[in-house]
């Protein structure tokens, strides 16, 4: 029997597409409507019993050319999508559909580029430069949008529950851009431009997405969403109206894109709209809800630690949130963590071998061909029991002291394991850093102000929990 180069025997990749255009079909309905994404990928997997397999991804026929993909289901097997001399990315962003570019002003955004094109490496550059210049705006951008945020939750808490979503989807946006750009939207474009968007988001991942509103029959809904894109004419106008505030805000931002970077003004433009609303802000926009959940979930008990920690840190540091303050904050960037490994923003990664593979799991080995196109679900992959012990478990601490660090080089939701740094050669999430000081900065706000609180989770609204406060207690002591 053949072994891969490490002595694993090499099998035939189990699973296949089944028939032609009825099978990607049905299982896009298997996938939104009848089992959903989770159980989708656990039937397929018990019934092959292999962590590697064949098997179709929706959205499938007629919306996408190809839904024929090898699925890499466990912590091991998935690593092979961060290796770029293994994995071409380009237009891979959205899985085996791509999006208009029509959307984007006919440019090819950072995301859909691969990293053996020129662009991306100058982009990259820029996206580090963007992040370093507005480093010290992150934490008082926050503070000043949050606070108005839980004075709006408050308010609104005296008469009934309170939806986090609608609060946050605003309070994102408006962050996100005055972090990085210094204004903020809702002040320049009007309280619509979170909308807009939401709107424009919709417009590129709508053939990836279900269950938008419960009030339209799933099968109204694929064929909406699933069959043929949207029309780009229909969002020209919200994308219109990004485009001028991007355009006005980050002046020096694109200035510095041409005179440091190489790029013209109307390519670093429209990444940068892509960077702070599709990148940036939407990952905040699933990330906030996603804590809220998990923290209602773990309770009354694991709130008291987080406020003990949370508290000690910022009263050590002046009595403020600062970078100092925050590194002293071990559970809490646990937390955050942990709730990114159980449901990262991202569920999906994709990419097509560059050359014929070979790919192991924990046990087998499964030889890929050149051109085949990959793709790894992350909830799985990083709940892996081989791994992580109670890996469907939210464990609060699991990645604190010596022995939980360990096992963060197996938490992948940027695209990279966590252990590693993003460089203009691989397509890790240059924010990465970011996004874990932001889910901190939320926890140290959210318990700096309550001492404890209780939260409702009424499914799923796009791609995030949909999540209700019922009821806070104000902080004994700050």
């Amino acid at each position: 029997m053949a072994t891969s180069p490490s002595g694993l025997p090499i099998k035939t990749i189990p699973g296949n597409y089944g028939i032609p255009i009825l099978s990607p079909i049905y299982d896009r309905l298997q996938f939104y409507y009848f089992q959903g994404h989770m159980d989708y990928f656990k039937s397929r997997m018990t019934k092959n019993n292999s962590t590697v397999l064949r098997m179709n991804m929706p959205p499938g026929n007629f919306i996408s050319p190809d839904p024929r993909v090898v699925a890499v289901l466990d912590a091991k097997s998935f690593r092979v999508l961060f290796d770029p001399s293994k994995v071409e990315k380009k237009n891979t962003v959205v899985g085996t559909y791509v999006p208009s570019q029509s959307l984007y002003s006919g440019i090819r955004p950072m995301a859909f580029l691969d990293t053996t094109e020129q662009l991306h490496s100058s982009l990259k550059s820029f996206s580090f430069h963007l992040l370093a210049s507005r480093k010290s705006h992150f934490i008082p951008a926050f503070h000043k949008t949050y606070s108005s945020l839980f004075d709006s939750v408050e308010a609104k808490l005296a008469s009934s529950p309170v939806e986090f979503n609608s609060l946050n989807q605003i309070a994102a946006f408006d962050f996100t851009c005055d972090a990085f750009l210094g204004a903020v939207p809702s002040e320049v474009i009007g309280p619509s431009a979170s909308k807009k968007a939401a709107i424009w988001l919709l417009f590129q991942v709508h053939p990836i997405v279900s269950h938008l509103s419960k009030f339209i029959p799933w099968p109204i809904e694929d064929l909406l969403m699933h069959w043929v894109p949207l029309p780009p004419f229909l969002v020209r106008r919200e994308y219109k109206a990004l485009e001028e505030f991007f355009s006005k805000a980050g002046e020096s931002l694109l200035e510095d894109a041409t005179s440091k970077f190489g790029l013209s003004r109307h390519v670093a433009l429209h990444n940068l709209i892509f960077m702070t609303t599709f990148n940036a802000n939407t990952g905040f926009k699933v990330l906030m809800p996603t804590i809220v959940k998990w923290l209602a979930h773990a309770g009354e008990e694991l709130h008291n630690k987080l406020a003990q920690e949370i508290r000690s840190a910022v009263k050590s540091s002046n009595g403020e949130i600062t970078f100092n303050a925050l590194g002293k904050m071990e559970l809490t960037k646990s937390v955050v963590l942990e709730a990114l490994r159980l449901d990262p923003p991202v569920e999906n990664q994709f990419g097509h071998a560059r050359m014929d593979l070979i790919i192991e799991s924990h046990d087998m080995a499964f030889r890929v061909k050149k051109g085949e196109m990959i793709c790894g679900y992350q909830p799985l992959a990083m709940r892996d029991e081989k791994v992580f012990e109670n890996a469907e478990d939210f464990i609060p601490d699991r990645f604190v002291g010596d022995e939980g660090k360990k096992l963060l080089e197996y938490v992948y939701w940027s695209n990279g394991p966590q252990t590693v740094v993003p460089t203009v050669g691989n397509k890790q999430c240059p924010g990465k850093d970011m996004v874990i000081l932001v889910g901190q900065l939320f926890v140290a706000h959210l318990f700096l102000r309550y001492d404890t609180f209780s939260a409702v989770h009424d499914g799923m609204l796009l791609l995030e929990p949909r999540m209700f406060f019922k009821s806070v207690k104000k902080a004994s002591h700050k």
